[in-house]
């Protein structure tokens, strides 16, 4: 047997590059392309005398998927082209959806922290004209909290319960019928509920009062409570439900103390994002209730003011300047942050709720 001497040994040479991988884009590319792109889109709107800036980011998006294509054709391929042009496309229409957002905050809070203070959050519109300065949302914050808490409180056990029995116990027509109504009133307009309700008030004869908007809130929070449970019920694995019943446990107990548990957090959340959903409604309110200058902390008797009618109210009469305009504003920038306050609520719950993993 022989060996070789260690002088005669030779270090390993680098084995050479795959003739499977071709050229590459550095990572930098894409900036680059995104930069030309919105030079040219700039260029291109002036040349054509286009004034809405619009107009002229949707050039530069064009050009950018254009651009990306033919570069990434010309160097990596084009199945690889045809990767990353769809790639563009996502984060194209992403851009899209995130600038209108971002523009409608920023508006709304340049324009509502002009009058946005203690006094405007803890005072009233009593006795305070559309053209005076002063006032505040007080009475319409109030109104907001109980009719979309008395809202809540009818349509979240309503909801829950009827998705534990499409989920749990729905079997044949009945159920196929309750799931048809479900979609069917998660479409409905909120002016069709809220004439829904003043038919009812029509026929006893009532007067404008909170309760009534309430009612028409919680037609409309019910259809999302219950998709929204039962989507949640139905991630509980079936493994967790015979091992419950295997051990002698009746259903409604091994629901009780199984299922809706285990789903809790996805309940929670669904709940606070129709809280949220039904927030922001203003026909109803509108004209079930009819507002008030004054606080009205009973929702049984009289109208009552909501944010989203208090912001109606404003803008209506306005004329699109003066004291009413800044109000208007600022009740919009106050509902914006009770909406995302619901919002980061409903996110903490679920990652609170969500499932340990513990590691090894």
């Amino acid at each position: 047997m022989s060996h070789t001497p260690l002088k005669d040994r030779r270090p390993e040479q680098p084995a050479p590059p795959s003739a499977l991988r071709g050229a590459r884009l550095p990572r930098w590319s894409n900036w680059a392309v995104a930069g030309a792109s919105v030079v040219l889109g700039c260029l291109t709107g002036l040349a054509a005398g286009l004034d809405s800036k619009v107009q002229w980011g949707l050039i530069a998006a064009l050009v950018f998927l254009a651009g990306g294509y033919a570069l990434a054709a010309r160097v990596e391929g084009r199945r690889q082209a045809k990767d990353r042009l769809v790639t563009s496309v996502v984060w194209v229409a992403f851009l899209l959806a995130f600038i209108p957002l971002a523009s409608l905050v920023w508006e709304t809070v340049k324009r509502g922290v002009k009058v946005l203070d203690p006094y405007f959050l803890t005072h009233s519109m009593a006795n305070i004209g559309s053209y005076d300065t002063g006032g505040g949302i007080y009475h319409a914050i109030i109104g907001s909290l109980e009719q979309v808490g008395l809202a809540t409180v009818i349509a979240a056990p309503v909801g829950l319960l009827t998705a534990v029995y499409l989920v749990e116990y729905g079997r044949g027509k009945l159920a196929r019928t309750v799931t048809f109504f479900v979609d069917v009133m998660t479409g409905v307009p909120s002016i069709v509920a809220g004439l829904f309700i003043l038919s009812l008030m029509l026929l006893f004869d009532l007067e404008p009062f909170g309760f009534a908007g309430s009612l028409a809130l919680a037609i409309l929070m019910m259809p999302v409570v219950v998709r929204s449970t039962e989507e949640m019920l139905k991630l509980v694995p079936n493994e967790l439900r015979e091992a419950s019943l295997a051990l002698g446990i009746p259903k409604w107990r091994t629901i009780l103390k199984v299922v809706l548990p285990t789903s809790i957090g996805g309940i929670i959340t669904g709940l606070m994002l129709a809280v949220a959903r039904i927030a922001g409604e203003t026909a109803p309110v509108l004209l079930l209730v009819w507002g008030s200058s004054y606080i009205n902390m009973d929702p049984f008797s009289g109208g009552q003011s909501s944010l989203p009618l208090y912001i109606y109210q404003q803008y209506a009469t306005s004329s699109g300047s003066g004291a009413a305009y800044d109000r208007a504003w600022a009740a919009a920038l106050t509902l914006i942050a009770f909406v995302m306050i619901l919002n980061l609520a409903a996110r903490g719950v679920a990652r609170w709720k969500a499932p340990k993993t513990s590691g090894r």
